[in-house]
């Protein structure tokens, strides 16, 4: 776990598009280790957040900081490759590349790690194979290790997000809806399987199917019109807080 005392910093946080506000957060702090789940309709700003700490959003002001390091006013650009090794995400576009083999994408986590020109050419050694063969044994997917990406159904697809997780060995996970269009023991699995590769991590998910909360989070937030709602522990969550943030 990081040994800093915040993973998430932000204070008056303002992202607007085309002179509309996205996300407007006056602050927020999330510890180191936390699990919290973010709600809200469609358009609340939830992946707005997400990509705001991943650096992808620039705010118009604000101040952003994830593992001790700041993410807006934005550092140049090798700070900001440094930080996103340590962030690792699982997204509902999954961003696998589709002509890789499923060993090839989980190897594609350790990137960060190895000399550029290695990098580069994407040349492995046994020990880095061995690490993702066994992120893939890991999630119950290593049958698959040579069966290209584009062949995999949407719950491997997640199995091998995860196990990419596990061989990037982040500092914080950002998950955007990772259960979306997965059956219903698809999603229990992936749930388990994200938690358990988040172990020791901060795991900031976006959650569409309420029932999952309890699953993946300790804490949620409620985001409405881009605004921060609601910020409580999952114990205190009730029916009563779920109706006026998806009316």
């Amino acid at each position: 776990m990081s040994s800093v005392t915040a993973m998430i910093e932000l204070s008056n946080v303002t992202v607007q598009a085309q002179g509309k506000v996205l996300l407007h957060i006056p602050q927020l702090t999330v510890a180191p280790g936390e699990r919290v789940a973010v709600l809200g309709r469609n358009g609340a700003g939830k992946s707005t957040l997400l990509r705001v700490l991943n650096g992808f959003v620039k705010p118009v002001e604000g101040i952003v900081r994830v593992n001790g390091h700041t993410v807006y006013p934005q550092p140049k650009s090798p700070a900001l490759r440094h930080l996103r090794a340590d962030i690792g995400q699982v997204l509902q576009g999954l961003h696998l590349v589709p002509r890789l083999t499923v060993l090839e994408n989980v190897l594609v986590g350790g990137l960060h790690r190895m000399p550029k020109v290695r990098s580069w050419c994407r040349i492995f050694n046994a020990g880095e194979i061995a690490q993702a063969q066994a992120a893939l044994a890991a999630v119950n997917a290593q049958h698959l290790a040579n069966t290209r990406a584009d062949r995999l159904s949407g719950g491997e697809r997640q199995k091998v997000a995860i196990a990419r997780l596990l061989m990037q060995a982040p500092q914080l996970v950002l998950a955007d809806e990772p259960t979306a269009a997965l059956d219903p023991t698809a999603a229990d699995e992936v749930c388990e399987l994200l938690v358990k590769a988040s172990t020791g991590t901060t795991l900031l998910t976006v959650v569409h199917q309420v029932e999952l909360v309890p699953r993946l989070a300790d804490r949620v937030l409620g985001l409405q019109q881009g605004q921060l709602v609601m910020d409580c522990p999952v114990s205190q969550l009730g029916q009563h807080q779920l109706d006026t943030l998806y009316v």
